[in-house]
C-alpha cells in the first residue's frame, strides 16, 4: 500500500511536531532560573548507563554461546569497544571501531 503525497506531508509534519515537542518541553518545564528537581537530576545520572546495559543485553539476546563461533565475534567486539573507550574516551571511535571489528570477525569467523 502506497501513501499519497498529502499523507506523506501530514506524516512529515507530525514527525517534525513530535521531535520539536520533545526538544522544547524540557526548556519550558525547567527554565534556567529554576532549579532542576533532585529526582530529575538522579534520573539524568542513572538512566544513561541503564539504557546502555539494556542495549547490550538486547544485542546479545540471540547469541548462542554453545554452538558455532561460541559468541566469539560479539565478545571480542565488546572487549574492543570497552578498550577503545577506556583508551580514547571517544564514543564515536568506540562504536565505529567495535562495529568494524564485528563485521570483519563475522566475515572470517562466521
Amino acid at each position: 500500500m502506497t501513501m499519497s503525497t498529502v499523507q506523506v506531508i501530514i506524516m512529515i509534519l507530525a514527525l517534525a511536531a513530535g521531535v520539536m515537542v520533545t526538544r522544547f518541553v524540557p526548556f519550558v518545564l525547567f527554565p534556567e532560573n529554576r532549579q532542576v528537581p533532585k529526582t530529575v537530576e538522579y534520573l539524568g545520572s542513572v538512566l544513561p548507563p541503564a539504557v546502555i546495559a539494556l542495549l547490550v543485553v538486547y544485542c546479545l539476546r540471540n547469541v548462542d554461546f554453545l554452538h558455532g563461533s561460541f559468541g566469539l565475534p560479539e565478545i571480542l567486539s565488546i572487549l574492543a569497544i570497552c578498550g577503545l573507550h577506556t583508551w580514547k574516551r571517544n564514543s564515536l571511535l568506540s562504536i565505529a571501531g567495535g562495529t568494524i571489528l564485528y563485521m570483519i570477525l563475522l566475515h572470517f569467523i562466521g
